[in-house]
């Protein structure tokens, strides 16, 4: 039976197992939302096209599905572009679905053409960066090609995002509706083949004996892999310390003997110091070792040890050092082989106790009387209020960083990879439609104020989410740099706030100011995390900065 490309596109997302789509419709997109009217699928009105792309990621980032986003043609589709770029770092199946003029105005000037025809904007050009594919459909004829390429990449094991775009006349032509019924769409599968690679386990096994202070960092790759539990037993069985990325956090609970915190720029110093001064054998499994990771990729790191690196990208291996072992392989896979090799009575446990006391020794060295104690208070009480059952989308990082355990590493989502403001309180909102468990934004002031508008998406469609604002009314990051690096010339960094109560008030929702210990405790008595819309206002001296240094 012949449907229209509208109706069609409709019901292959519906097959991907997709229920709500995120977006703001427009002329050229009008096709789709009517054939959207009636289904399963229900359409989540945005205030921003940023906002709806931020929305599909967050729900993909948590419930590791394809997230969805919609926008018209030209700037409905440009505004999508940092949601999308955000979705590509962090590798999260999101597809976005853009109109597009009628292909017989091509090339003539038609309002909101992005085809790069005559003068007008190229949008292939624009997101071919940004996305693992993207194409312009004209035409009816090879649209299953186009839908097999789009399902290949959503559901494989290393997805990304997708752009489909669709002139208007297009969408109201008609196609065989049985193209459906012969394109797959499997059960996304996490699992990867081990591979051959008992004989450089054993090898690392031989590395493993010879070392007195082996270290594992672990990476978003066991994450991707779903290797928590095996790195978490390897660690056990053989009292090797973990360290991890930002993005990995929680892969041992952080809480535990052995695990180091996090490596990083913005963490505090016990992961660092064991590594650079301790650490004889390090094994990096699944971590890119970028900027933020390597401490600007600083060579006193590794100089001097051992290195083995386990990662299923090939192009991160020895990307920005020589490893004495580099495996291209999946990061579970190996250490699921790693464990069946590994004979304990010809192994050894090594000893844990120096790791414990680094770990002990520089647990929060910046911290300093009463400096920070407000928001490491509010933060500590927050992670434990819930026991790890939450979902907390962070722009901040730092405080969040150095002042609280993570549990589990389905629990903090850092907005990390292209580290952009205005996304928490978005991807919140998508995240909280794919779980019961509470979901928390925490978000700057600077940021909040990109992003806060999309508080009334999560109002009218009554999607129950915490954001935590933290008010020092000033840029802080930019901040800090000025007085470090610029001898305190500051510059476009502070600004006036608009009263926070009123504009909570304004939304409809709850609003909690937090200056002192006693506001602090008083949240989490009374707040409803579960069923509420709540604005908690945590106000921060604007010069009190965290002891680290970006290099900029």
């Amino acid at each position: 039976m012949n449907i229209k490309v509208s109706d069609f596109i409709v019901r292959y997302i519906e097959k991907l197992g997709v229920r709500y789509i995120f977006g703001i419709p427009g002329a050229h997109i009008l096709p789709v939302y009517d054939a959207l009217y009636g289904t399963g699928i229900t359409p989540i009105l945005a205030k921003h096209e940023q906002g709806a792309a931020f929305m599909a990621g967050g729900y993909a980032r948590q419930s590791g599905e394809p997230g969805v986003c919609i926008a018209t043609a030209g700037p409905g589709a440009t505004n999508l572009v940092t949601g999308l770029a955000n979705a590509y770092m962090d590798r999260l199946p999101v597809l976005a679905l853009t109109g597009e003029t009628p292909t017989y105005s091509f090339g003539k000037g038609a309002l909101q053409e992005s085809t790069g025809e005559g003068l007008c904007i190229n949008q292939l050009d624009i997101f071919r960066g940004i996305t693992r594919y993207n194409n312009i459909v004209q035409r009816t004829d090879y649209l299953d090609q186009v839908l097999r390429k789009t399902t290949s990449i959503l559901l494989s094991v290393n997805p990304g995002p997708v752009l489909l775009s669709f002139p208007y006349n297009v969408l109201k032509e008609s196609v065989n509706e049985s193209i459906l019924d012969d394109l797959d769409i499997p059960e996304r599968d996490h699992r990867r083949p081990e591979g051959d690679n008992a004989p450089a386990a054993m090898e690392v096994i031989d590395m493993l004996k010879k070392a007195q202070y082996p270290v594992i960092l672990a990476g978003y790759g066991c994450i991707v892999s779903h290797a928590e539990d095996i790195i978490s037993a390897f660690s056990s069985d053989t009292n090797i310390p973990v360290a991890t990325s930002l993005k990995a956090r929680g892969i041992v609970p952080e809480a535990s003997p052995l695990s180091l915190g996090v490596l990083g720029i913005t963490s505090n110093e016990k992961a660092f110091r064991y590594i650079s001064e301790k650490a004889d054998l390090v094994i990096i499994a699944g971590a890119s070792f970028g900027e933020r990771t390597s401490y600007n990729w600083d060579r006193k790191l590794l100089n001097g040890k051992k290195i083995v690196q386990i990662d299923i990208n090939e192009s991160q291996l020895n990307k920005v050092f020589t490893a004495d072992i580099a495996l291209n392989c999946d990061v579970k896979g190996f250490f699921n082989i790693l464990r069946r090799c590994l004979k304990d009575d010809s192994f050894g446990h090594k000893n844990p106790d120096e790791a414990r006391r680094y770990k002990s020794r520089y647990a929060n060295t910046d911290v300093n009387g009463d400096e920070f104690l407000l928001v490491s208070h509010f933060l500590n009480n927050l992670n434990n209020h819930f026991g790890g059952r939450v979902c907390i989308f962070d722009d901040n990082i730092i405080y969040m960083q150095r002042f609280c355990d993570v549990s589990t590493s389905e629990s903090y989502f850092p907005n990390s990879g292209l580290s952009s403001l205005g996304h928490a309180v978005p991807a919140a909102i998508g995240a909280k439609l794919s779980t019961e468990k509470p979901v928390v934004a925490i978000s700057g002031d600077g940021g909040f104020q990109m992003c806060c508008m999309e508080i009334m998406t999560a109002v009218n469609h009554k999607i129950p989410i915490s954001i935590v604002l933290l008010n020092n009314s000033t840029l802080g990051l930019v901040r800090k740099n000025q007085l470090h690096n610029y001898q305190g010339r500051f510059i476009s960094a502070e600004f006036k706030n608009p009263d926070y109560k009123k504009l909570a008030e304004s939304f409809g929702i709850r609003h909690y100011r937090v200056a002192s210990l006693p506001d602090a405790d008083n949240v989490f008595r009374e707040a409803d995390f579960n069923g509420r819309i709540n604005l908690i206002e945590l106000i921060l001296d604007k010069n009190e900065f965290p002891k680290y240094s970006s290099g900029r």
